[in-house]
């Protein structure tokens, strides 16, 4: 394998993760990720070197989730056992105090509840970790209204969480 397919092949947990935002239902997200490498590898002659690649992957998911336009009917796991890298890193949900299991559904119910716009927004910058910059990029749109959708977005899950007693 070259440069281009290892890095694919390490974002893959990341890509996994969005898609489930985009995909609430775990095989929908599964297909969107298999989509994603198929273009991705289609159009490996147009991705420039020093691009990131993760920017680049991800504006090629929501590309294709926008095409696609289906309707989201129930959100699933943020973090499936299929990612066995990401799972390492989290505490075991078998071994969570109910507690801490009930603020991370609380969590998941308050994303899945923002517009899209926001859902969005905080996945890419919270959730991934993307600069404000290249999450504009992969959204299409402004970096203030990139901004302006995370504040709100953030706003809204702190009144939610605040009042189902959910804190930090």
């Amino acid at each position: 394998m070259d440069d281009f397919q290892t890095g694919l092949v390490e974002l893959l947990p990341r890509l996994r993760r969005f898609a489930r935002v985009l995909r609430p239902r775990d095989a929908d997200a599964q297909d969107l990720v298999q989509q994603t490498v198929e273009r991705a590898l289609a159009a490996r002659s147009k991705f420039r070197r020093g691009t990131r690649l993760d920017s680049w992957a991800f504006t090629i998911m929501r590309r294709i989730a926008i095409d696609e336009g289906r309707s989201f009917q129930r959100w699933s796991r943020v973090i499936s056992p299929e990612d066995h890298e990401a799972t390492a890193r989290v505490p075991d949900a078998g071994q969570a105090s109910e507690g801490l299991r009930a603020d991370a559904l609380a969590v998941r119910d308050a994303i899945h509840d923002l517009p899209e716009d926001q859902k969005h927004a905080v996945a890419l910058i919270l959730i991934e970790g993307l600069s404000y910059a290249e999450a504009a990029k992969v959204l299409g749109v402004p970096a203030g209204t990139l901004t302006s959708r995370l504040v709100r977005g953030r706003q809204s899950l702190i009144e939610t969480l605040s009042a189902q007693g959910v804190t930090g």
